[in-house]
């Protein structure tokens, strides 16, 4: 099994849609840390698992310095922009979100 990992630094905001009271439902934003893990039993006709730059393409040049509730329909929660990024990149089995030091975000593909 081949592996690789690419690792996006991104500005992005976001406010979240909760049924309690916080200060997240207000529009803030994060500098995103956010860790794209690929997997492959056979590399493709380039030699690659999936190309560095087609995830930051995918993900980096879509998200950064945006406002994520105007690009999605779902609520942009740090769990749920992982799933996204993991269902457009290539061979992605897990995503890691960091929206800020200490929480940290991930879905892994079963």
């Amino acid at each position: 099994m081949y592996y690789i990992t690419k690792r996006l630094e991104i500005a992005g905001s976001h406010s979240l849609n909760l049924n309690y009271p916080s200060k997240c439902s207000r529009l803030h934003g994060h500098n995103w840390i956010i860790t794209v893990h690929c997997r492959a039993a056979e590399l493709d006709e380039n030699g690659m698992v999936t190309d560095f730059s087609r995830i930051k393409e995918q993900v980096e040049e879509y998200l950064d310095h945006k406002n994520f509730n105007e690009l999605f329909t779902f609520n942009p929660t740090a769990e749920n922009i992982a799933r996204w990024i993991c269902d457009q990149v290539p061979n992605c089995y897990r995503v890691d979100v960091q929206e800020s030091e200490g929480n940290i975000a991930a879905y892994e593909r079963d």
